[in-house]
């Protein structure tokens, strides 16, 4: 099986309001083939800064069998208590073999660090079905990723694609828990 492009996304709430709309508009994407949800998490860290953490999922039970827990095991969050920290142990071990280290190089990425004290997140761990053939036809062509990151769009602005008013708006929709 090919896998796509994967993404993490991170996403914060301090006093949610969930109606359901984030997990319909992720089940449309999926019906779409346009991405998938590989795995969810649900983490509320305290105002201690303690984790509490659910899965969350629009897998089918057979997928989530198959896949387990993910993000956990990306984000170093063990799940079933020794038990699951032995498992995540004894998955890194196996790719650290390999040759492949997971975010425990000098600056990598401490998702759970950037969460806020008395704050909800959810990480979101999606495959961009949509991007297969084009990384298929790059890497046909000889290419292949240098770097990859979402533009603020405040920085777009500077190059005319969209007013300043409509960037403010953006940029206040994207951080308004900042």
């Amino acid at each position: 099986m090919s896998i796509g492009p994967v993404q993490l996304l991170v996403l914060g709430f301090r006093h949610p309001h969930f109606h359901g709309e984030i997990i319909a508009e992720l089940e449309r994407l999926r019906e779409s083939d346009t991405v998938r949800v590989i795995d969810a998490l649900a983490v509320y860290k305290t105002a201690d800064g303690e984790l509490e953490a659910e899965h969350l999922s629009n897998l089918t039970e057979d997928e989530a069998i198959e896949l387990g827990s993910k993000v956990g095991a990306l984000v170093g969050l063990g799940f079933a208590g020794e038990a699951g920290a032995a498992a995540g142990a004894q998955l890194g071990a196996a790719a650290a073999e390999d040759g492949i280290s997971v975010l425990d190089e000098p600056g990598a990425w401490d998702v759970l660090s950037e969460i806020p004290p008395d704050t909800a997140a959810a990480l979101v761990l999606i495959e961009h079905h949509w991007a297969v053939p084009l990384r298929d036809a790059i890497g046909r062509a000889g290419g292949f990723r240098l770097a990859d990151g979402f533009i603020s769009p405040l920085d777009l602005v500077g190059i005319g694609l969209i007013s300043a008013e409509e960037a403010k708006e953006l940029h206040d929709l994207e951080t308004a828990a900042n």
